[in-house]
């Protein structure tokens, strides 16, 4: 006969002990601190800060907009619309190609006295401070010829070749429009793009520039990115494409 030990179930186990957990606490938990919550001047203020940071990030890296000031791309783009620039796709080793409707920098003496006044608003001034207004200064054309390429005017049919292969631009010049009234036959320097408007008539692009520093040519360098929708107005909402005659050139 066995015997428990006394004061002890002798059917309980003989390993039962006190669970720590259900255990009481000699003092009550204290609550949590809570931070005190800013007054709302500060949250409106840091969530501004934040806002801008981000705006500014994305402008520099990522996409960019920008309004067109002339006819000299009608009717793919014409005077007011709102287009919306990626600069993404020009990261790394990529770049410019030939079909693109880009955004640059103006490469000098392009836009002469069409840049535009500054603005007495406020707050576009301070947008334009931060890089998220245009302050002027750019261009929009389409890339013909990328470095290294040939491309001259014209061929018997009036036609543009690059790298002796006509293009076929009825899917995007205005209509009327020739492909071009100016001769010329230029080789594309490695670094640099070839542009025209395509309201070829109403455009000073490369072709009206070979006589400037650089022959008409565009440093890669002050391409801000390329086009690819219209935003506003509503009606000209719309996504670019690169156009399908480029593709048999190389």
């Amino acid at each position: 006969m066995t015997y428990a030990p006394e004061g002890r179930d002798p059917h309980s186990s003989s390993d039962s002990s006190p669970d720590p957990s259900e255990s009481l606490s000699a003092e009550p938990r204290s609550a949590p601190s809570k931070r005190p919550a800013l007054p709302l001047w500060q949250e409106m203020l840091l969530l501004l800060v934040v806002a801008l940071v981000l705006a500014i990030v994305i402008k520099s890296l990522f996409m960019q907009a920008f309004y067109i000031p002339s006819g000299s791309m009608n009717d793919t783009l014409v005077l007011d619309d709102r287009i919306l620039v990626q600069k993404v796709g020009y990261w790394g080793d990529g770049g410019p190609e030939r079909g693109d409707v880009v955004v640059f920098a103006d490469p000098g003496g392009w836009l002469g006295g069409a840049a535009g006044a500054p603005t007495s608003n406020p707050v576009t001034r301070t947008l334009e401070l931060f890089g998220l207004f245009p302050a002027g200064g750019h261009l929009v054309k389409r890339v013909i010829g990328v470095g290294g390429d040939r491309v001259r005017c014209c061929d018997t049919q009036g036609r543009i070749l690059v790298n002796g292969v006509p293009l076929n631009e009825k899917a995007y010049l205005a209509p009327g429009q020739q492909p071009s009234l100016i001769d010329f036959d230029v080789e594309v320097q490695e670094g640099y793009v070839w542009v025209q408007g395509d309201n070829r008539s109403n455009s000073a692009d490369s072709r009206v520039h070979l006589g400037d520093p650089g022959g008409g040519q565009v440093p890669v360098d002050d391409v801000v990115g390329k086009a690819f929708a219209v935003v506003w107005p509503l009606p000209h909402l719309s996504l670019l494409d690169r156009p399908a005659t480029f593709d048999g050139v190389g």
